[in-house]
């Protein structure tokens, strides 16, 4: 799941530390890492890209880096009127194009290595979905075994310092076992973009992040 970098609709938290421009330098960057980490984790062909907007409104140079990396995903839009509903709505269009487990991320997790994304997917079983939540009270990662393990997505409030504690709720309720992975700091403003960063230097978002400080004369973390 991700939004097309663009310039004043990502990272609006962000933004306002760093200005829009740079904040979709950052998601951009932030998105090259998670692809990255899910192609190293699954492979291309078993990777899908549910995108709100299109690259024809990016940066040309953001545009051209992930045009670069896209060969081999499937990209499909995201369906809904809601985050919650689009969330859904990419479990069930992967599920039923891909008949398998389906191991959904963001782009505000930089920092995830391709190790934990591939545990994650070894621990999900039939009526055992995995759940990461992150630091800010949301979730990080959701895998499903089935379609129907996430009916009722779209009815939980996104965005919510209890969004995580809510999704966990709705799992359970209609009587999963889920499985928690590793809870993980998600990228929302600029100290976490700083804590990220220095946490996983060697990403493109640090690197972006550390080029970022240097032109405006800040410290990085």
């Amino acid at each position: 799941m991700a939004k097309a970098p663009v310039e004043g609709r990502v990272k609006t938290r962000l933004a306002a530390s760093v200005g829009q421009a740079h904040a979709a330098r950052l998601a951009c960057a932030a998105l090259l890492d998670t692809l990255d980490v899910c192609e190293e984790a699954f492979g291309a062909g078993r990777c899908h890209l549910a995108m709100a907007g299109g690259l024809e409104e990016v940066h040309p140079r953001q545009t051209r880096q992930l045009d670069g990396r896209l060969g081999g995903w499937t990209v499909l839009p995201q369906r809904g009127s809601g985050f919650g509903e689009r969330l859904e709505n990419a479990h069930r269009d992967v599920h039923a194009m891909a008949g398998a487990a389906v191991v959904q991320i963001g782009m505000d997790t930089p920092q995830v290595e391709a190790g934990l994304l591939g545990e994650v997917a070894a621990r999900v079983a039939p009526g055992e979905p995995v759940l990461g939540l992150a630091h800010d009270g949301g979730w990080w990662v959701l895998a499903s075994p089935e379609a129907s393990d996430v009916a009722g997505l779209r009815r939980v409030p996104m965005s919510a310092p209890d969004t995580g504690r809510a999704t966990l709720d709705l799992l359970t309720s209609a009587g999963a076992a889920v499985v928690l992975a590793p809870t993980m700091r998600d990228v929302d403003d600029a100290r976490d973009a700083a804590l990220v960063a220095a946490d996983a230097p060697h990403t493109h978002f640090a690197r972006t992040w550390r080029a970022l400080a240097g032109e405006t004369g800040e410290q990085s973390s």
